[in-house]
């Protein structure tokens, strides 16, 4: 695996959502809070429970829309970035110290796991990716190809810098 040559800002590889998900995970959210909004209006239990109701169907259609926002973005691999096409940064190539691609791994479906050597703060884009600490997930309402070719990619790229 010696001698990977990518030029600067060169994407590598590509993650993005697959259709079939995206419209299975928003909509199986909207059709949540939409019958969650119904029995609270339409069949009113305690004031204390519709209320309850209310938040969980307004809860509903913002993950939701987060999620549509959030998978409509593509993740690029670069020789010195892992990013998405919106721009922003999910972790520097040079701070990633291991991939965890294992069953029991906690990761997103069809992803993976990395471990930074620092911790970048906490974000989240459901369906597509996370981070929590030093740890970021890859994966959810992605392919698993996909998320295979660049794991595969990754784990190339810390072997030859380990090797340097």
């Amino acid at each position: 695996m010696h001698g990977l040559k990518f030029e600067e800002g060169e994407v590598i590889a590509t993650i993005n959502a697959s259709p079939g998900r995206r419209i299975l995970g928003i909509g199986s959210l909207w059709l949540l809070s939409l019958m969650v909004i119904y029995v609270a209006i339409v069949r009113p239990p305690e004031i204390g429970w519709q209320v309850f109701l209310l938040v969980l169907g307004g809860g509903s259609i913002w993950i939701a829309e987060k999620m549509r926002r959030a998978t409509a973005l593509t993740l690029e691999l670069t020789p010195e970035f892992l990013r998405d096409s919106s721009g922003e940064v999910v972790a520097k190539i040079d701070d990633i110290l291991s991939i965890d691609r294992g069953m029991f791994a906690f990761k997103p479906s069809n992803g993976f796991l990395l471990r930074l050597s620092a911790s970048n703060g906490r974000a989240w884009r459901p369906g597509l990716w996370w981070r929590l600490g030093n740890r970021i997930g890859i994966g959810g309402m992605t392919p698993g190809h996909q998320a295979k070719f660049m794991a595969e990619i990754l784990s190339a790229m810390i072997a030859e810098r380990s090797s340097d």
